[in-house]
């Protein structure tokens, strides 16, 4: 076993500099999982990390392959890892330039957790980046029972899953998503209102995942800035308004509370689009268009 599929960029920009590899099977480093992948989420975050917008943060030497998050079998363990065994079903965040669209993939063993049964692999395959991300958030705000909370961009797979995890904490929760999402979100117990629109009544708490002027504006209408805002999209223009980014919690014990939740039935992470891993230069396009109503996981062979 020396070579694999994948699917990742050669260079640095748009759409163009994107293909499948035959990339070798990276070993797994001490504290490392190698993973055999049978599904992989699609993010906005591959092609920000293409274009080249995540450099900063996540520096790579293309050719890579694509994927922040992954579920499936662990085929071999790194040094000092302990509690996972080949065999294991497991999903988790991806490391550096072994990224999740391939056959394999290293999982930091810190950032992964066995699959429960009643979880999908495909369910699973999107849980470490949206799902925990939101869960992170929810943590970090501990709004009481009976407090409000704005989400901006609340239809969104960060959004969709922090208005449920909101709701089911007895928070109000006000959404502001394109009107398309709007049933869907009043389905979720949320009050859903289109972008631009007036933010009426007392905000306890503001969860920004668009960040920029969707910022500004939302919190322009409050009559001032609610005690605590967060932000998952705008670090720098968080800052500004005296609120801070979200807390990341990148662990394996954050990610079995949010696969608990997905098997109880309180949490469901809107998979909405399986795709095979032969479709992935689409899929990745409907992200990147922003038209996705959903998830979107590839299924590896």
């Amino acid at each position: 076993m020396t070579g694999m599929k994948a699917y990742g960029f050669t260079r640095y920009g748009g759409p163009e500099h994107e293909s499948y590899l035959d990339l070798p099977v990276p070993e797994p480093g001490p504290g490392e999982l190698l993973v055999r992948v049978a599904a992989a989420g699609v993010n906005p975050a591959d092609w920000k990390v293409r274009a080249g917008l995540r450099r900063t943060d996540l520096p790579l030497e293309p050719p890579v392959a694509l994927g922040r998050e992954v579920a499936g079998t662990v085929e071999r363990v790194g040094g000092g890892v302990e509690g996972f065994a080949p065999g294991d079903e497991v999903f988790g965040g991806t490391v550096g330039s072994a990224g999740g669209w391939a056959e394999f993939a290293r999982v930091p063993a810190s950032f992964a957790a066995l699959r429960p049964s009643e979880v999908a692999v495909t369910d699973a395959a999107v849980l470490p980046v949206a799902a925990a991300t939101a869960y992170d958030a929810l943590v970090q705000l501990a709004l009481p029972p009976g407090a409000t909370l704005l989400v901006i961009g609340a239809g969104g797979g960060v959004g969709l899953a922090a208005v449920q995890l909101a709701v089911a904490g007895g928070v109000e929760v006000v959404g502001i998503a394109s009107r398309g999402k709007h049933d869907l979100l009043a389905a979720m117990g949320a009050t859903a209102l289109a972008p631009g629109s007036e933010v009426r009544g007392t905000v306890d708490a503001v969860l920004d995942l668009v960040g920029g002027e969707a910022l500004r504006s939302a919190l322009s209408g409050l009559g001032g800035n609610p005690p605590v805002i967060v932000s998952a999209a705008d670090h720098a223009g968080v800052a500004a308004l005296g609120g801070q980014p979200v807390a990341r919690v990148r662990s394996g014990e954050r990610l079995a509370a949010v696969a608990r939740l997905v098997a109880e039935g309180a949490l469901d992470p809107r998979v909405t689009d399986v795709r095979p891993f032969d479709e992935a230069a689409s899929a990745l396009a409907v992200v990147e268009g922003g038209h996705a109503l959903g998830k979107i996981v590839l299924r590896i062979p």
